[in-house]
């Protein structure tokens, strides 16, 4: 049996190849943000108890993580290797790989992410060819939740956005500066609570203000990790495929900066995990 994760900063998908249609979900896992202990608590806790007890013989556990970068992919490795007691081998990779995975199975093409953070890479169908480097939530990931949640709050606190959206974003959320602040700046893992707050930008999706707000978010994304990469040429012959919840509850809007920047959108999946199946069922 083979067990493939799918790890965004927010939650974690968890399926056996053998049995695609029973997910599990646990928190987000990202090396960059917890420690071995954490995660072996979320392993423990989360992931353990759902998993079949009975005669489950892992050949492979296939983990794609944000956050797992050659120097942290090994905390996650020795915290599965912990919790789930296995001779399995385990391939702990980069998010990045698997959506190109995901989308592209063994075809080269641009494939890009859009969930809690944003990244962007060429697939040549075998090797992933960088970007721009993403960042993180306070550097960079245009186009994210985080980064919508980020520009949301700081133009409704700085009062950049008309008088009725701040009322209604207050109406409905709930927030209060003070609040946000905490949360920011003195609580744990900021950029999971920051994307929280972009679903507001989904329901108020058709108000001007807000449909151009949008725009320049997603045309942040392409000027400074599509426009600017060395793969730039590629992009502008292949279509873009997208995974992630912002890209899928976004497409129109994803879809409307990418023409104004010349691209062309490709498939839209909201989560990898389905492709990822396909592609280890293949091999």
């Amino acid at each position: 049996m083979i067990l493939i994760a799918d790890s965004g900063s927010t939650k974690t998908a968890w399926c056996l190849v053998e049995d695609p249609q029973h997910i599990i979900y646990t928190q987000g896992i990202n090396p960059f943000q917890q420690n071995e202990e954490e995660i072996c608590t979320v392993l423990q806790h989360e992931l353990f108890p759902s998993l079949p007890t009975h005669d489950l013989q892992l050949s492979a556990i296939h983990f794609y993580g944000a956050g797992c970068t050659p120097e942290k992919a090994p905390i996650v490795a020795c915290a599965l290797r912990q919790v789930i007691s296995t001779t399995a081998t385990i391939h702990v990779e980069s998010d990045m790989l698997g959506a190109a995975r995901s989308v592209c199975q063994r075809q080269p093409g641009i494939v890009c992410i859009l969930g809690t953070g944003s990244n962007s890479c060429y697939y040549d169908s075998r090797t992933l060819h960088a970007g721009n480097p993403a960042l993180g939530y306070i550097l960079g990931d245009e186009g994210s939740g985080a980064y919508i949640g980020k520009r949301l709050v700081g133009d409704i606190l700085k009062k950049q956005l008309p008088e009725d959206i701040q009322r209604l974003f207050f109406e409905e959320t709930h927030e209060t500066q003070a609040n946000i602040i905490q949360r920011v700046y003195r609580t744990p893992l900021p950029n999971r609570y920051l994307a929280s707050l972009s679903p507001f930008c989904a329901r108020h999706r058709e108000h001007p203000a807000i449909h151009a707000f949008l725009l320049d978010c997603f045309g942040q994304f392409f000027l400074r990790n599509i426009q600017s990469s060395q793969w730039n040429k590629e992009a502008t012959k292949l279509p873009i495929g997208f995974v992630g919840s912002i890209a899928h509850y976004y497409a129109s809007e994803l879809a409307e900066a990418a023409q104004q920047y010349g691209y062309t959108i490709g498939n839209i999946v909201q989560s990898p995990l389905e492709g990822l199946v396909q592609y280890h069922q293949a091999k």
